[in-house]
């Protein structure tokens, strides 16, 4: 939580960069497409703009305390607080690291992309150990770190894809083979985002997660449409089907969290058989 704010006297009007932080904030704001939101029209129809009380609320800040940002007053905002009205404004990766530099900020830096590590062997041993079923472990930010043969049977481009891309909500929202094996897309790709969402609450402005963030939006309207929906959903066991080349298949998706490597999730899909 940001710190209380304290008024400037009425004779020191704002000036420098908390102006110009508060100005940016304020075009953005007002530029910002309601739709993106799934927020209704207001006043004649307008679609762009949105109200300060909506941007504060999402960014987890007074109505009072924002409007105070973006008066350029003498605030101290915390470094959290400028990440989350970033992400919620849906500024770029070079505009998020300009309002980090207004607000005193050194703006940190962009982390390349790299494949997740190795995961330990027992891990592997255990997806080896579920094939025919197929398994696969991810890690907090859903990059796909290992998996078992069934799993490549299942999907292909596992194996080739750049370890740097190999996410699985990358793959949900841009790979058309896995798309195409999705009878239920929609409702899937809804349900992947609304139990990684859940899982992110202390990893909101963490690099990794705003770097994957600015990613899916700049490849995937799709995602930005099902991401501002703002679900949230524990993950439940639940039948899985796929319209794979070589025929319809059933599973029940579970997901097992190995005790001494809690940062991996294994997600096995065990055959249902009628």
């Amino acid at each position: 939580m940001p710190d209380v704010p304290s008024r400037t006297s009425a004779a020191a009007g704002p000036s420098g960069p908390r102006k110009e932080l508060g100005d940016f904030l304020r075009r953005k704001r007002t530029e910002a497409d309601r739709s993106d939101y799934e927020l209704p029209p207001v006043g004649r129809g307008r679609s762009r703009g949105l109200r300060r009380e909506e941007i504060a609320f999402l960014s987890g800040v007074s109505v009072t305390w924002y409007t105070w940002l973006e008066q350029g007053r003498d605030i101290n905002p915390s470094r959290q607080v400028i990440d989350a009205v970033a992400l919620n404004l849906h500024l770029t990766a070079a505009e998020h690291d300009y309002v980090l530099g207004l607000a005193g900020f050194t703006p940190s830096a962009r982390p390349v992309p790299v494949a997740p590590g190795p995961v330990p062997d027992h891990v592997q041993h255990l997806l080896d150990a579920l094939d025919p079923a197929p398994a696969f472990a991810l890690t907090p930010h859903w990059d796909i770190a290992a998996w078992n043969h069934a799993y490549e049977g299942l999907f292909p481009g596992v194996r080739t894809a750049d370890p740097a891309e190999r996410n699985l909500l990358l793959f949900v929202f841009t790979d058309d083979y896995v798309r195409a094996m999705l009878p239920d897309w929609e409702l899937t790709s809804r349900q992947f985002l609304a139990e990684y969402r859940a899982e992110t609450g202390s990893r909101v402005a963490g690099p990794e997660h705003v770097r994957l963030l600015d990613h899916l939006r700049s490849v995937s309207p799709e995602f930005v449409t099902a991401w501002d929906e703002q679900a949230i959903q524990r993950f439940e066991s639940r039948r899985r089907e796929f319209i794979h080349p070589d025929g319809e298949r059933v599973f029940e998706q579970v997901n097992v969290v190995p005790q001494d490597t809690p940062d991996l999730h294994v997600v096995a899909y065990l055959p249902v058989r009628d």
